[in-house]
């Protein structure tokens, strides 16, 4: 990597740290600088401040709108292969083309002889040595190992007319995208001022999540371990 700026330069080196100190509120992720949580916190909230010049359309970084005039406006394709005519919009869509001449296949699985081209296909991979369903469907509790099934699922056997856009941190669903919005500034959003338990020492930054903690005042132990004698009250 080089830079004509020093500035450049030193918020690339921190690419290469492993500390990851800034830590988002709503979710276990954490993140090297302030700028990537910046961005990573937009998603949750909705927060969409780079907008397009050419048409209404906002993005959650920069990254995300300059690839958006290349798709949609410019239609740039800076990035091109050496060995055959194929040119893309992202680079990151080149090294895996590139992949496909030399046969590099960088992602391998820790529990079998396969290897893939990309982390998302290793990703999908190793759910079929997990098993696991992470997906379930709200209607009927079907369980699915992708997400892609589940709306499949939903639309196939629950009709057309069912909410369709799922909250990110809870199992609220709702019809309209503008709900979804709302729903997220309400519930998920920061709050700078923390709200205090009035029954402990809890404190929260975070509406749902305070939602949540009041339960587990209100609820009695319910949820009994079938192997000792543990009661949860989750």
């Amino acid at each position: 990597f080089t830079s004509a700026k020093l500035p450049s330069l030193r918020c690339h080196l921190k690419t290469h740290l492993d500390e990851k100190r800034h830590v988002c509120h709503l979710c276990p992720k954490a993140f090297r600088t302030a700028a990537l949580l910046h961005n990573h916190v937009n998603t949750h909230t909705g927060n969409k401040p780079h907008k397009c010049s050419e048409c209404d359309t906002a993005f959650v970084t920069r990254g995300e709108l300059s690839r958006h005039r290349r798709y949609k406006h410019t239609l740039e394709r800076p990035f091109k292969c050496t060995i055959c005519e194929y040119s893309s919009v992202e680079a990151s869509k080149m090294r895996r083309h590139v992949r496909s001449h030399t046969g590099e296949r960088p992602y391998p699985c820790h529990l079998c002889s396969y290897a893939s081209k990309d982390a998302y296909k290793l990703k999908r991979h190793m759910v079929t040595h997990t098993g696991e369903k992470r997906y379930e469907c709200y209607v009927c509790q079907a369980r699915f190992t992708q997400s892609g099934t589940m709306k499949i699922h939903v639309l196939q056997k629950h009709g057309e007319n069912v909410p369709k856009h799922q909250c990110p941190h809870c199992s609220t669903f709702l019809s309209r995208k503008s709900d979804l919005g709302v729903h997220l500034r309400n519930l998920h959003s920061y709050m700078e001022e923390a709200v205090k338990c009035r029954d402990c020492e809890a404190a929260f930054h975070e509406r749902y999540a305070f939602l949540q903690h009041r339960k587990t005042h209100r609820r009695e132990r319910s949820f009994r371990c079938a192997q000792c004698s543990c009661t949860c009250n989750q």
